[in-house]
């Protein structure tokens, strides 16, 4: 065989070249894995805190069983996981007793207050779905720093619960916990607000969304079975099962009612046909972010006369005169503003 030199140097460039798009400092693929690798082991960590918080929250146990389910993982992968958040001093495991320490609190609630005042800026400051706010939040949780979590509080007016009723941390570790209890349990003939609708699993928050239901609201209690809740909110009737109305927390009236406005016959904006007037008694607690500033922006108060002009070949959207100017709102807008309606045409 004869030795080519030209055919041995391109041959070692490229043996080198190989080398480099491997092990190559920061960029390398081999580093690049290995990056990953440790962000995938914060995250599963961080899910970890969160799931054992709840419990021991919620007066469960956390398991490795309950654990692994949570992570989407093997409980195999899991006993690994829950040794490296012991030697890091994150747990304290007794056997089958798993504990947070002061440190792995500290860590979650950290995490904790990261995605509820996630979905709290996405909820007041975006357009994002509601039903798109959890799975956004569970991303972005592990990216935010404390200082940036402080700027998010402090832009948000430090709010203490999130668009679902969930408490949020403060920055020292604080928690108001929520009183309240399952929809489910109320008799019938009772009436009380919602303080809280569970967002997991995203299929049974999902339906909740659907019946236009959102901490705040009213619930009048018509019927209870083992079969099915009948209850009124704002007018409207609606039906959930037992399994579905125990994912809603509500408070008796007597501690809620003091705060709700009085919406004694009033309807939805949407209500009105052309030619009729309404006075604004409230906007819906539903309407938030963009939204609400909008309406605000258009001065859609508490006090402010509109008049429907006409509706759109279609039937929507639908012309509005607020404040002299006429302004084009689709249903799903108008649903969300109260009114109650003037009997006689005010003029502009």
């Amino acid at each position: 065989m004869v030795y080519n030199p030209l055919a041995a140097l391109l041959a070692g460039i490229a043996f080198i070249a190989i080398l480099s798009l491997i092990f190559w400092p920061d960029t390398g693929l081999y580093w690049r894995w290995q990056q990953s690798r440790r962000l995938t082991q914060r995250v599963l960590t961080e899910d970890a805190l969160k799931h054992i918080h709840e419990d021991e929250m919620n007066g469960r146990t956390p398991t490795i069983a309950s654990i692994a389910g949570s992570l989407h993982i093997n409980q195999n992968e899991t006993a690994v996981l829950l040794t490296h958040m012991q030697a890091e001093g994150l747990l304290q495991i007794d056997g089958d007793n798993i504990e947070l320490t002061p440190e792995g609190r500290s860590a979650a609630l950290h995490i904790i207050r990261a995605h509820r005042l996630w979905e709290q800026h996405l909820a007041e400051e975006t357009g994002y779905h509601e039903v798109e706010w959890h799975t956004i939040a569970e991303a972005q949780e592990h990216e935010l720093s404390t200082a940036e979590l402080d700027d998010i509080a402090n832009r948000l007016g430090n709010p203490t619960y999130d668009p679902h009723g969930d408490p949020i941390p403060t920055a020292e570790g604080k928690v108001i916990i929520p009183q309240g209890q399952p929809l489910s349990t109320l008799p019938a003939n009772s009436t009380a607000r919602i303080v809280h609708l569970e967002d997991e699993p995203e299929i049974v928050y999902a339906q909740l969304a659907a019946e236009g239901l959102y901490p705040g609201m009213i619930v009048h209690v018509i019927e209870t079975s083992p079969q099915r809740i009948i209850f009124w909110v704002n007018g409207d009737e609606h039906v959930l099962a037992p399994m579905l109305a125990a994912n809603v927390s509500v408070v008796p009236v007597e501690t809620a009612v003091a705060e709700e406005p009085d919406l004694t016959g009033c309807e939805a904006l949407s209500c009105l046909e052309p030619g009729e007037v309404g006075e604004v008694v409230a906007l819906s607690p539903a309407c938030r972010g963009a939204e609400r500033r909008r309406f605000l922006d258009l001065g859609i108060l508490p006090g402010t006369k509109i008049t429907v002009e006409f509706r759109s070949p279609g039937g929507d959207p639908t012309a509005y005169n607020i404040r002299g100017a006429s302004i084009a709102l689709r249903k799903d807008q108008t649903d969300l503003i109260k009114v109650r309606k003037v009997m006689e045409p005010v003029s502009a």
